[in-house]
């Protein structure tokens, strides 16, 4: 079997930490990533340990700073000559309103703008590597989003369920967007709803405990690895299964509005 090498963000706990722990049972190459570079080291000696895989790297970066995420994208490019499967799952939930230093509400900023900037700052190493993936972490909570476009600057009274949703349905536009630009490459992009995950976000935003930490990682590594999906693009899987996207999540006006302020948030051209 080819070694892939796989990028994770958010993987030094939870549904991430575990998704990583799966993959590195396949023997690929696997490159963590976390804010804190002692529990990524942490995170690296325990998937050696529990699985044997010794070809596990890792990546550091502060999500809610977009210099971070570019710095943390030259390091990838600088070391890394080919990248076959990004997984972008790092998310969080924000009960109060924080402003990031880009002046960004700062869901929307570590849920969407970070994984939408460091995609398309990879995107020749991914598809240069095709046949390649690309698998977003979203959210049901997505089609409950509030579509007032002045909440991602936090204009408005806070509402953190709101801003937690907004974010994930920012995900799934760009899951959908991307992938329509990619339909000439062998690279794939699909977003999923991990479920209703016993995990610290989940503590922190509801209160409540959920699934096991390994079926929050289902249908990620089955997204990454299953054959059955390889020619898959631009869908939305809930239970490793594909579910039919709301109107909203497949209207390609909102899809290139979301992109155009994306890309103008961040300063890509």
């Amino acid at each position: 079997m080819e070694i892939k090498n796989i990028l994770i963000t958010g993987s030094t706990d939870g549904i991430g930490k575990q998704t990583a722990f799966e993959l590195a049972k396949y023997n690929h190459r696997i490159i963590l990533h976390g804010r804190s570079e002692k529990k990524c080291i942490d995170t690296l000696n325990y998937i050696v340990a529990a699985t044997g895989n010794n070809n596990i790297e890792y990546v550091t970066a502060d999500f809610s700073i977009m210099d971070d995420v570019r710095i943390m994208a030259g390091n990838l490019i600088s070391r890394f000559n080919r990248l076959d499967i990004l997984i972008n799952n790092a998310g969080l939930y924000m009960n109060e309103k924080i402003l990031t230093p880009d002046g960004i509400e700062t869901t929307f900023a570590v849920n969407h703008l970070a994984p939408f900037l460091l995609t398309n700052l990879l995107l020749n190493l991914i598809t240069n590597s095709q046949p390649s993936r690309i698998i977003n972490v979203s959210s049901v909570a997505h089609k409950r989003a509030n579509l007032e476009i002045d909440y991602i600057n936090a204009k408005k009274s806070y509402d953190a369920y709101e801003a937690y949703a907004l974010s994930k349905l920012a995900n799934i536009l760009f899951t959908n967007g991307l992938a329509d630009k990619l339909m000439n490459y062998k690279t794939t992009v699909n977003s999923l709803h991990p479920g209703v995950i016993t995990t610290k976000l989940l503590r922190k935003g509801f209160n409540i405990t959920g699934a096991s930490l390994e079926k929050g990682a289902e249908t990620s590594v089955y997204l990454a690895v299953s054959e059955d999906v390889k020619e898959i693009t631009g869908r939305y899987f809930v239970d490793k299964k594909i579910e039919e996207q709301n109107e909203t999540s497949s209207d390609s006006g909102l899809i290139n509005y979301f992109w155009s302020l994306s890309e103008k948030l961040v300063g890509l051209n």
